[in-house]
C-alpha cells in the first residue's frame, strides 16, 4: 500500500471519530457486510485477498464404486441409540493413511450420505429387498464433492463480520474458526479421527487487499456527503 494511502487512512479515523455513535455504528455495519461479501467472492473465486490463486487440491485415488449394498449399525448423534443404515451403491475412498469413506445413497434418509468406515459399530446381514439395487445418484455426489474448496466456510452463516463503536471485524467463530485456521495459516491436522497429522498448504481465507481498503474510504467518504446534502 502506498504512503498516500496510509496517511488518507489516518485522515479517514480522524473523520470517522468525528460521527456520532449511531451514525458510526450503521456505517461499520455496512463496512462489515461488504468486506465480508468481498472475502465470500474471493474463496469461491479460490483466490487469498492478494488476488493469488490457491495451491490446488492434492489428487486423490479415484473412489472404488461397489453397486453391491450394504448394512451397519453406526452412531447417531448425540448420545442416541445407533441407527441401522442401509447404503446403496457406494463408494470407498480414502480420507487419510489409515481411514476410508463410505458415500451413496442412504434408504433412510433419502439422500447421498457419508460415513467413516472405522466407525461402524457392526455389520449386518442385506435384507432381500434392497441387495444389489441402485441408489442412482451417487455420480453427482461425486462430481459435487470435488468442487471449489472451503464452499461451507465461505457460507454466511460460517464466514460472519460483527460491530462495535470502535470498528469491525471478518472471520469465523467456533469450530469453524479453527478448521479455517488450519488452512488459512498451512498447520497440521488430521484429515480422519485415525490418521496421521498432515500439513496443510497456506490458503489464506480472509484479509484485505488495498482495493478493500479504498472501497472502505470510498464507503465512508459517501456517507460523510450524504450527510452533509
Amino acid at each position: 500500500m502506498s504512503d498516500d494511502l496510509v496517511e488518507i487512512e489516518r485522515m479517514a479515523g480522524g473523520l470517522l471519530r468525528q460521527l456520532s455513535s449511531g451514525q458510526r455504528r450503521s456505517l461499520l455495519r455496512r463496512m462489515a457486510r461488504d468486506m465480508a461479501a468481498r472475502n465470500r467472492t474471493r474463496i469461491a473465486a479460490q483466490q487469498a485477498p492478494d488476488g493469488t490463486a490457491y495451491e490446488p487440491r492434492r489428487k486423490r485415488e479415484p473412489p472404488r464404486t461397489s453397486n453391491h449394498s450394504v448394512c451397519f449399525l453406526y452412531p447417531s448423534g448425540g448420545s442416541g441409540a445407533p441407527r441401522k443404515v442401509i447404503l446403496r451403491q457406494y463408494a470407498l475412498e480414502k480420507t487419510g493413511e489409515t481411514n476410508t469413506m463410505m458415500t451413496g445413497f442412504d434408504i433412510e434418509a433419502g439422500a447421498i450420505r457419508s460415513f467413516f468406515h472405522d466407525k461402524v459399530i457392526k455389520w449386518l446381514p442385506v435384507d432381500e429387498e434392497h441387495r444389489n439395487k441402485m441408489g442412482g445418484r451417487l455420480s453427482k455426489k461425486g462430481s459435487l464433492r470435488r468442487k471449489a474448496m472451503f464452499r461451507r466456510l465461505a457460507t454466511a452463516r460460517l464466514l460472519r463480520s460483527g460491530t462495535d463503536d470502535h470498528g469491525f471485524w471478518v472471520g469465523f467463530t467456533g469450530r469453524a474458526a479453527e478448521v479455517a485456521r488450519i488452512h488459512h495459516e498451512g498447520l497440521r491436522d488430521r484429515p480422519a479421527l485415525r490418521a496421521k497429522p498432515i500439513p496443510y498448504p497456506r490458503r489464506p481465507l480472509v484479509g484485505f487487499s488495498d482495493a478493500d481498503r479504498q472501497a472502505l474510504l470510498d464507503m465512508l467518504y459517501a456517507h460523510l456527503l450524504e450527510a452533509a446534502a
